[in-house]
């Protein structure tokens, strides 16, 4: 093969490779093709696009949370339920229901027995109706009573049949003054409230506390068939937000870590979970290991979100920020991320000829080679 050839072979090859500049690998759009394409999308997506270049251009921060769930005063902590269990003894002097004979056997002549005597009921259930049934005072409807009026009930009741009968009423299992408490606790299950006045992050507490961490849990409260979630670790944070919990209340604590997404020509490609429960985008930037210094574009860092409108329909977002201005460094730091945002590193417009270049470089040189070898045997 003589020079001329050679050298036809090289102008053919780098045609070609010049026509196949465009079909090279991309990781995503440059910044001009991503405001371009915004700007004129096909179909039409009402795409918003916001310059981060002050401190008015940032995204106002995220509203606090709210529990939000109907304000109940603590109800008696012996309140009585469908399904509660009662001890219930009663005392009598004289002429007795429940004790022994008012006649007291004895040897010669029997009399009249004035002690007092005691009779402790077989544990009673109360039915779904909110009923139960005491031996001669009949049926009785105790739902929502104390065990105090309970009491004066059943005695009132036994007036007339008994003489001056005493009574006392226990609760001997709970069922109405509790909460159900699962999901990643320690030990899940029902719990008995002592004091009605336990919070949220009590009850947790009191249920073995909670499992993994903090952050990236979400306490659940089922109310009054109403749902309601919150951080849980924003009701360690705000004391306000940590009510109360009330009789019935279901809580479940659900594993949801919060994470960002990130794309395109930066240092990783991932699914990256918050390391703490508030990061803002220069710290996200740096955790994904900033723009590819080979591919990536500084001046073309994006943040994808949906933002609510006026009228509360979600709206898509995108934030620009361009790195090659110191000012945008504060902004990052001032920007809060927020969960499932995508963050975008847009590539460098001379990505394409730096990757053309070194194919031109990879191809050519077997050829070169063979070039210089002709070119030392002559």
């Amino acid at each position: 093969m003589n020079t001329k050839k050679i050298k036809m072979l090289l102008a053919v090859s780098l045609s070609a490779s010049l026509s196949a500049c465009a079909t090279f690998p991309s990781s995503g759009p440059t910044g001009s093709q991503i405001q371009r394409d915004i700007a004129k999308p096909q179909p039409p997506l009402g795409i918003k696009i916001v310059e981060v270049d002050n401190a008015a251009a940032l995204p106002p921060a995220e509203p606090q949370p709210s529990v939000g769930l109907p304000a109940l005063a603590p109800p008696p902590t012996d309140r009585v339920g469908p399904g509660d269990v009662l001890s219930i003894s009663i005392y009598e002097a004289g002429v007795a229901l429940f004790g022994r004979s008012p006649i007291a056997a004895g040897a010669a002549g029997a009399t009249f027995d004035t002690s007092a005597s005691a009779q402790t009921l077989p544990p009673i259930r109360v039915d779904d109706t909110g009923d139960i049934s005491v031996p001669y005072a009949g049926r009785l409807h105790v739902a929502g009573r104390t065990v105090e009026q309970i009491q004066a009930q059943i005695r009132n009741a036994l007036k007339g049949m008994s003489q001056n009968p005493q009574v006392l009423v226990a609760l001997r299992d709970t069922i109405n003054n509790s909460v159900i408490v699962g999901g990643e606790v320690g030990r899940p299950g029902r719990l008995v409230l002592q004091t009605n006045r336990e919070t949220l992050t009590d009850a947790v507490a009191l249920a073995g506390g909670y499992r993994g961490n903090a952050k990236d849990l979400t306490l659940r409260i089922t109310r009054q068939d109403r749902n309601v979630d919150v951080r849980f670790s924003a009701l360690e944070a705000d004391p306000a937000l940590d009510v109360s919990v009330y009789p019935g209340d279901r809580l479940t604590l659900i594993s949801d870590p919060h994470s960002y997404t990130v794309l395109g020509a930066s240092g990783r490609v991932d699914l990256i979970p918050f390391g703490r429960p508030r990061i803002s985008l220069a710290e996200a930037v740096s955790t994904a290991g900033g723009s590819n210094p080979n591919a990536g574009d500084p001046a073309a860092i994006f943040l994808l979100r949906y933002v609510p409108d006026a009228a509360g329909h979600e709206q898509p977002v995108v934030y620009h920020l361009n790195m090659m201005k110191v000012g945008s460094y504060f902004l990052a730091g001032h920007f809060a991320v927020r969960n499932k945002d995508i963050l975008y590193f847009g590539n460098s417009k001379a990505n394409q000829a730096s990757k053309l270049a070194s194919f031109v470089s990879q191809l050519f040189s077997p050829v070169l080679t063979v070039v210089s070898g002709v070119q030392a045997l002559k």
